[in-house]
């Protein structure tokens, strides 16, 4: 199976678990809406914010561009989906995480001069890096979902780690279907995403 085959298989299947989730509710119906509810609002988190938008596109593309083996390509989006979901739980528990917002405007300026320049670093670089910055952004979310608890709590966990993989997997079809093909769509979308990253950092100085 070629590599975009197999990414747009992944994605598909990613997208349906939920409603796969949805179809067998079960006996408990009380926590299995709550696990829904929780689950369809927080897949749809990462998506509503430009910042977390961007930076999960931008690993997926990189990733794509600079590790054209499916072997490689997917650990730094496997990373990046880990440690967000560690940060998303610091954020539920309530832990103070310091410095979150510098730390996601710059990871949108890294990520998207990674992708401009198309930087190959050894994968278990890629991916700590990729890491370091994910745990930031699950904080974010972390802290503008809490609240919830039991089965909530799991289904945005879920959610958060659905959407996000999404995102990359989306990322990943892009940089390997169009970006490697057309060069200054790989400059201009990481531009682009370095001067969004370089716009928020500038409105925290």
């Amino acid at each position: 199976m070629k590599f975009k085959q197999l990414i747009i298989t992944t994605a598909a299947a990613a997208t349906a678990l939920p409603l796969s989730a949805l179809a067998h509710v079960g006996a408990d119906g009380g926590g299995h809406h709550h696990f829904l509810d929780s689950l369809s609002h927080a897949f749809s988190h990462p998506f509503t914010g430009a910042d977390h938008l961007a930076a999960m596109l931008a690993v997926g593309a990189w990733s794509a561009l600079t590790m054209p083996s499916l072997r490689t390509a997917w650990h730094a989006p496997a990373a990046f989906v880990a440690l967000l979901v560690a940060g998303a739980l610091a954020g539920f528990a309530g832990l103070w995480v310091p410095g979150v917002e510098p730390m996601i405007a710059a990871s949108v300026l890294v990520l998207g001069l990674l992708v401009l320049v198309q930087k190959k670093m050894p994968w278990g670089v890629a991916a700590a890096l990729a890491g370091v910055f994910a745990f930031f952004h699950g904080a974010a979310h972390g802290f503008e979902l809490a609240g919830d608890s039991g089965m909530a709590t799991i289904g945005a966990l879920a959610g958060i780690a659905l959407g996000s993989a999404a995102l990359h997997v989306a990322g990943m079809v892009f940089g390997h279907a169009v970006m490697q093909r057309h060069r200054w769509l790989a400059q201009f979308g990481g531009a682009a995403t370095a001067a969004l990253g370089a716009f928020m950092l500038t409105r925290l100085a």
